[in-house]
């Protein structure tokens, strides 16, 4: 009877092994497949062909780069459209970027470096050509990034700890650097902070999503004991100061007037708090845009009076544009792409 027993269990055991082989021989075919159909163009996807892109003013009019999120030999690459025809034929420039920003010729990208056991990560600088100026190692995962209206600045954030801004267990690395003279400011909490009038200090002080008014003046996020708050920072002084509460990834108007960004509605899901906001900086009165999706993006101004920004789709993101006045409605303009940088 034992000898029978012992041949059952080895007989089980047997089957088991196969089947976990077959299941594990499946999942590899299967990632494997799933590898090279986003390296092949999709049906129905946009039309991306390569070719060259360039910053700063174009000759053919004005732009819009973007990283190109559709599935095809050149995922993930910055590539260009003309603005008025965001959803038309892509040109490819071979660049990969996770997160991307441009001004007046100057370029922030943050790319992943793949190893055999873990990523890593860097911001690097292109010119005009998009050709590599110099590169600077980041912390974490790339999450925002932007370049002053001269060219001459550039910031990136990264999350140290955590992937989400959503919850309140996360830590940020925000960077900024002059492209003249490469003098970087490594961690901007490492800025004097002036809240509500007067010095402050703490352990939870996080810093995110730089936005530039020039080269010395920007604003930001600046979160501590569970608030968030928008801060006008000075590069020269190196102060941070609070000015209004319940702002994060702010976006200054081409103008100086207002701030687009995200605010934390109460009463919505804590796993889709935000809504797209616009703040006046004169009287800080804040108006709600007419897209009630929850937004998890930093906005970009098209000079128009309108709201370019990310939301997920089919590809991974889409690009949506709302009136910043409150009026209208939101329209997606162009599939499967993310982090725009109007060029021109």
């Amino acid at each position: 009877m034992n000898r029978l027993q012992n041949r059952t269990r080895v007989l089980v055991l047997l089957i088991a092994v196969l089947l976990l082989g077959a299941v594990g021989t499946g999942a590899v075919l299967h990632a494997a497949d799933r590898t090279a159909r986003r390296d092949q163009d999709q049906p129905g996807g946009p039309a991306v062909t390569g070719g060259t892109v360039t910053l700063g003013d174009p000759a053919g009019g004005r732009r819009l780069v973007f990283r190109n999120m559709a599935w095809g030999p050149h995922r993930d690459e910055l590539t260009a459209v003309p603005a008025d025809r965001p959803d038309g034929p892509r040109t490819a420039s071979g660049v990969r970027c996770l997160r991307f920003y441009a001004a007046a010729g100057t370029g922030i990208c943050l790319q992943a470096q793949h190893g055999a056991l873990e990523d890593t990560y860097r911001a690097v600088v292109l010119d005009d050509h998009l050709r590599e100026r110099r590169a600077f190692p980041a912390a974490g995962i790339p999450t925002r990034s932007r370049v002053s209206p001269s060219g001459h600045l550039a910031a990136w954030t990264v999350f140290v700890s955590g992937d989400s801004y959503a919850g309140t267990d996360f830590s940020t690395r925000t960077s900024i650097v002059d492209v003249r003279d490469w003098n970087l400011r490594e961690n901007l909490e490492e800025f004097a902070v002036v809240k509500d009038g007067r010095p402050y200090q703490a352990h939870d002080v996080n810093i995110w999503g730089v936005t530039f008014a020039d080269d010395d003046a920007f604003y930001a996020t600046l979160a501590t004991g569970g608030r968030t708050y928008l801060v006008r920072g000075d590069l020269a002084a190196r102060t941070l100061t609070t000015l209004h509460e319940n702002v994060e990834c702010p976006s200054l108007s081409p103008d100086g007037t207002r701030i687009a960004y995200k605010k934390r509605v109460p009463g919505l899901s804590a796993d889709a708090p935000w809504r797209l906001y616009v703040l006046d900086l004169a009287t800080m009165t804040e108006t709600a845009t007419a897209e009630q999706r929850n937004i998890d993006d930093q906005a970009v101004w098209s000079g128009r009076g309108d709201l370019l920004y990310a939301l997920p789709g089919d590809y991974g993101a889409d690009l949506w544009t709302v009136p910043a006045d409150g009026s209208g409605a939101a329209r997606r303009v162009t599939e499967a792409a993310l982090a725009p940088a109007y060029q021109g």
